[in-house]
C-alpha cells in the first residue's frame, strides 16, 4: 500500500501595515481632480504611510510577531524575507527581525529580491525544505513600501504593507498544490536604480507586460497538468492597485473560454481586494494580503475552495498555482485583529505625506535618531555609525 502524499503549505498567516494612513480624498484635492480618478478608476481608497520610525523591519516583525506568540519559535529553522525595499546591500532585513522577536540561534534567515514576486519564490522555496524533511517549520516575511515619486503617475498607488505566513506539513489554512507554471522575460517595464528611492515604471508596459506573463504562466500550467479553470473556486492576483486584480481575471476569463459574465467573475475575486484598496501597493506582500483579505470574508465559506493564484513581479517574473482551503480554517484568522490595525491608523493631511516622503532621501550616512511615532510593537531607532537601530516598544 503506497504513502500518503505529504501534504504542505500554510499554517498560519498574519498581516501588519504602518500606522498612518493618507486618504486619496487628499491626493485629489492637492492635484484639483475628481477622487473617483482613484476610488473607482484604479480601485484604491487609501494609502498606509510609514512613520519615520516604521520600515519593512517593524512591519515584517510585527506581523511575524503574531505567529510566534500564537505558535512559538520552536522548530523553525528558516526565515525567509522577500522584499523590494532592502534597508541594507549586505545583511538580510530578516536578520533584524530574527532579533527582534529573540528567535533561536539556529536558524537560516536570507532576503530574497525579485520586485513583487520574491514572496513567492519564498514559498516555493520553503515547501521545498518541508518536503525534504516534515519536521521543518518556515517562517516567510513579505514586506514592502512602494514610492514613487511625488506628481508622478504612479503616487496614488503608493502604500505599505507586511504579510508572514508559517509554512508547514498538515497546515491547517491552505495546502498548496504542485504543479505551477512560470514565465520570465528580461524587459524594464518597472525597476528602481540603486541611487534613487523611488521607483521608475513604464505605466503602460507594464499593465501590459503583467497580462502577456499571466497568459505565459497559466499556458505552462495547463502544459504541466494543472486542474481546468472551471475547478479554481476563487482567485488571487498581485495587485499594484486593485483593478489591475480586476483587469487580469478578465483576461485570464478570456484565455480559458470561461464564458462567465462580469458579476460571475466579479465574484471570483472580490474579496481579495479589500485589504490592498486600504493599505495601497505592498509590492511582494500584496497577494498575500489579497489571500488574507479573502480568507477574512464572513460571507463565505471557504473550506475546501480552490484557490488560484498567479504572482507577477516586473522586469520580469511570474507564477501560476493553486491552494486548497482546509477545514476549519477561520479558527486561524484573526479578523478582528486586522481590521483594527487598518481603523486605528492616524489620519494625516497632504502637507504631512509630502513631509515624509521627502525626508526619506534627506539622511545619506548620517547618525540621526528618530522620534517615537508609531503606535506598534517594533520602531526603527536610528542610524549610528552607520548602523541601523531598532528596538521593541511593548
Amino acid at each position: 500500500m503506497s504513502a500518503q502524499p505529504l501534504r504542505i503549505g500554510i499554517h498560519d498567516i498574519s498581516f501588519a501595515t504602518a500606522h498612518q494612513v493618507l486618504d486619496l480624498s487628499e491626493l485629489a484635492e492637492h492635484q484639483g481632480i475628481d477622487v473617483n480618478k482613484y476610488y473607482v478608476g484604479i480601485g484604491q481608497s487609501e494609502m498606509s504611510m510609514p512613520a519615520a520610525d516604521e520600515d519593512i523591519v517593524t512591519m515584517g516583525a510585527e506581523a511575524a510577531g503574531r505567529i510566534i506568540d500564537r505558535h512559538g519559535a520552536e522548530g523553525i529553522r528558516t526565515l525567509l524575507f522577500a522584499t523590494e525595499s532592502g534597508i541594507d546591500q549586505s545583511k538580510s532585513a530578516g536578520v533584524f527581525v530574527h532579533g527582534l522577536l529573540g528567535m533561536g540561534e539556529n536558524c537560516r534567515v536570507v532576503e530574497l529580491k525579485q520586485a513583487c514576486y520574491s514572496a513567492t519564490a519564498a514559498l516555493q522555496f520553503a515547501l521545498g525544505i518541508v518536503a525534504r524533511d516534515p519536521r521543518e517549520k518556515v517562517l516567510v516575511i513579505a514586506a514592502d513600501v512602494a514610492r514613487y515619486a511625488l506628481d508622478s503617475s504612479g503616487e496614488p498607488t503608493q502604500g505599505a504593507a507586511a504579510v508572514a505566513f508559517l509554512v508547514t506539513a498538515d497546515p491547517a489554512l491552505v495546502e498548496i498544490e504542485p504543479v505551477t507554471g512560470l514565465h520570465t522575460d528580461d524587459i524594464h517595464d518597472f525597476w528602481r536604480p540603486n541611487h534613487l528611492s523611488t521607483a521608475l515604471v513604464d505605466g503602460k508596459y507594464s499593465l501590459a507586460a503583467y497580462l502577456r506573463s499571466l497568459e505565459g504562466a497559466w499556458t505552462e500550467y495547463q502544459a504541466r497538468g494543472g486542474v481546468a479553470f472551471d475547478d479554481i473556486d476563487r482567485f488571487c492576483y498581485h495587485q499594484p492597485f486593485t483593478k489591475m486584480a480586476v483587469k487580469a481575471h478578465d483576461r485570464l476569463n478570456t484565455i480559458a473560454g470561461s464564458g462567465l459574465d462580469r458579476d460571475a467573475r466579479r465574484a471570483q475575486i472580490a474579496a481579495s481586494l479589500d485589504i490592498n484598496r486600504r493599505t495601497g501597493n505592498s509590492y511582494t506582500a500584496s497577494i498575500y494580503a489579497g489571500l488574507l483579505s479573502l480568507l477574512n470574508d464572513d460571507e463565505a465559506d471557504l473550506e475546501g475552495s480552490r484557490i488560484g493564484f498567479f504572482s507577477y513581479g516586473s522586469g520580469s517574473v511570474s507564477e501560476f498555482f493553486t491552494g486548497v482551503v482546509q477545514p476549519g480554517y477561520r479558527a486561524l484568522l484573526r479578523r478582528d485583529e486586522d481590521a483594527a490595525l487598518l481603523d486605528s491608523r492616524v489620519a494625516i493631511g497632504y502637507a504631512r505625506y509630502r513631509s515624509l516622503h521627502e525626508a526619506v532621501d534627506e539622511v545619506r550616512g548620517e547618525d540621526v535618531v528618530t522620534a517615537r511615532e508609531t503606535t506598534g510593537p517594533f520602531r526603527f531607532a536610528g542610524i549610528t555609525d552607520q548602523m541601523r537601530r531598532y528596538e521593541r516598544t511593548r
